[in-house]
């Protein structure tokens, strides 16, 4: 049988944030150092957002971070654990990756 795609990992979803609009939050305990998934990806020299790289909010003090993999594919993986229901955020830069 074929995987079906899914847009979020199980272990988060797409809730009201205090910080902004919507947020990426954690439906479950997430540990350090865990990749969530794929944030951003490069194609034809655009820089695509996934649904999962949609959501996430800015934080001076982020809990997740996103980095380029080889492919020209984005992660989103967490520096700290994650309990349920918090926030996952990233701290943006000017150059948008």
């Amino acid at each position: 049988m074929a995987k079906k795609y899914k847009p979020l990992p199980d272990s988060v979803t797409i809730r009201p944030s205090s910080i902004h609009g919507l947020g990426l939050f954690s439906t479950t305990y997430i540990p350090a150092g865990t990749e969530i998934g794929v944030s951003h990806f490069e194609c034809c020299g655009q820089l695509h957002r996934t649904p999962l790289g949609a959501f996430y909010n800015h934080s001076e003090e982020p809990n997740s971070i996103k980095t380029k993999q080889a492919g020209s594919v984005y992660i989103l993986t967490t520096l700290e654990e994650i309990k349920p229901y918090r926030e996952i955020t990233v701290k943006y830069t000017l150059s948008g990756i």
